[in-house]
């Protein structure tokens, strides 16, 4: 097999990254935002359920907020430390703003949208109020940046 070249975000020292809002690069006009709610590799992840509900809420907050036609993806690392968010035309200060506005509102939803069985792959699979728990502690990092 011929060897790959690695990824960028495989490049980076995940020992040294913390939780936070990270722009991590851009390509073609679209910025990936490294939305990191916790250590990597020190034991505290996002549990499954509650992962996934954040992802049905966050992007659907997002994609209804007033920089809609500027969000290209909203969704979650593999490595169930925190979540990727691509934009375009944005920059850092915009970003924080509308991700502080938009996980203050999907603390504030009654039901994680999209988690029909009709709407969703996976629908036993949600916890909101854990989702709701996870995005409060990370709103409070948020507000301190």
């Amino acid at each position: 097999m011929k060897e790959m070249n690695k990824i960028p975000s495989f490049q980076k020292d995940h020992d040294k990254l913390m939780p936070g809002l990270h722009e991590s690069g851009t390509a073609h006009g679209v910025t990936t935002w490294d939305v990191r709610f916790k250590k990597p590799n020190a034991g505290d992840f996002i549990a499954q359920p509650a992962l996934h509900s954040i992802e049905h809420m966050l992007a659907t907050v997002l994609r209804n907020s007033n920089k809609k036609d500027n969000i290209i993806y909203f969704g979650p690392m593999g490595c169930r430390t925190g979540f990727y968010l691509l934009t375009v035309v944005l920059d850092g200060a915009q970003v924080k703003r509308l991700l502080v506005e938009s996980f203050a509102a999907a603390i504030e939803l009654s039901e994680v949208p999209g988690a029909k069985k009709e709407e969703c792959g996976n629908y036993t699979e949600h916890d909101l109020s854990g989702a709701k728990e996870e995005c409060a502690k990370y709103l409070k990092l948020l507000e301190t940046l």
